[in-house]
């Protein structure tokens, strides 16, 4: 192989090799394609350089032609690019055009938005929109201000548990009013009692001439009174005679035990009179409504007037006279009932459940 041949040959493998980088820069930059610029306007191009890629759509569709600084400082630095012509038919009007990287320290391109339908196509040497790049050295300082912001609410915790550690401390060693409370039994002790002479007093309360009167709205004056002269459970025995009433009709409200037509319980009264008997039960029932434990009190209260009321107008044996408030029950369909019922001689009264602790005196007047 002679030396013309080999110097022929290099120099056609070079002019091979210059060729396809000429075509393959061109291909890259565009050269060989129809374009059309563009351009948008940054306050910071983070650091994007001549010839980086734009992309649209997230495709590689032109390039960045130049990047020119303002000529005042009170203007923003522009960003010349060439884009295909065939990107024409996404790229309009109202597209935006943002920085971007690769990752958080790759190198930096251009992306351009889709625009929209209606909006009109953009032209040669456009103006397009911008968003300020996101820079990294902002994140940084960002990231280190929030670090710091935690570790301001760290030490506050811990200063926060150091307090209650101290609290918990002076407790446990009897320190202050709570310590004291906690560790001192005779202080504990002297508030009990405290309470409980409070508790005393209200129930003293409950009989002063002044606050009487609320009472006897509701039937009674204490919880004492419903039980004196109350029976634990109604006798197995038949009962001789029954006389069943409404108690809405009875009593002056719902939740009250003061008689409204005490009238209706003459009848009654009559039959205790004449004819004899062993026991005699005033029952008082209400419906599954409303708290079990007031509606058990207010059907005692009821059953306690009732009675108080056939003893005081008609004469017959009040020790035979007997009251139970049943409370809730499921055969009272709504409101409440009263049942007085008469069991015949051979039916005599059981202990009374407050017969123990009854209080001497006369008894009280409850007329309607």
């Amino acid at each position: 192989m002679s030396k013309s041949f080999r110097l022929g040959l290099f120099i056609i493998v070079t002019l091979a090799i210059f060729g396809f980088g000429v075509f393959w820069i061109g291909s890259k930059q565009f050269l060989f394609q129809s374009t059309y610029r563009l351009q948008a306007e940054f306050q910071n191009v983070a650091g994007l350089m001549d010839g980086a890629v734009v992309r649209v759509g997230g495709i590689h569709e032109g390039t960045v032609k130049r990047i020119d600084l303002p000529p005042r400082p009170d203007q923003k630095v522009r960003v010349v690019m060439d884009l295909r012509s065939n990107t024409r038919a996404v790229v309009k009007k109202d597209s935006m055009a943002a920085i971007k990287s690769e990752g958080l320290v790759g190198d930096k391109y251009v992306e351009i938005s889709f625009g929209s339908n209606d909006s009109p196509t953009v032209n040669n040497g456009d103006i397009v929109q911008s968003e300020p790049p996101l820079d990294v050295a902002d994140l940084v300082k960002k990231a280190n201000q929030l670090l710091d912001s935690a570790g301001g609410a760290m030490e506050e915790m811990g200063a926060a548990v150091s307090n209650l550690k101290a609290i918990s401390s002076k407790i446990n060693r009897g320190s202050g009013s709570v310590g004291a409370l906690v560790n001192d039994r005779t202080l504990y002790n002297n508030v009990t009692a405290g309470v409980t002479a409070f508790q005393e007093d209200m129930e003293a309360l409950k009989h002063n001439f002044l606050l009487r009167g609320f009472f006897k709205k509701r039937g009674y004056e204490s919880e004492a009174d419903l039980t004196k002269d109350a029976i634990e459970k109604l006798p197995t025995a038949s009962p001789a005679k029954r006389f069943t009433y409404d108690a809405e009709k009875l009593f002056d409200k719902p939740d009250t035990a003061k008689l409204k037509k005490a009238k209706a319980l003459n009848a009654a009264g009559r039959y205790l009179e004449t004819a004899p008997f062993g026991l005699a039960v005033v029952a008082v029932s209400s419906d599954m409504k409303g708290d079990a434990d007031k509606d058990r009190a207010l059907t005692q209260a009821r059953a306690m007037v009732i009675r108080d009321y056939l003893v005081e107008n008609f004469k017959l044996d009040d020790a035979k006279v007997k009251t139970i408030g049943l409370g809730k029950s499921p055969d009272v369909d709504e409101g409440s009932r009263v049942d007085l019922i008469v069991y015949g001689p051979a039916v005599t009264p059981s202990r009374s459940v407050g017969q123990a602790n009854r209080p001497a005196g006369p008894k009280s007047n409850q007329h309607d």
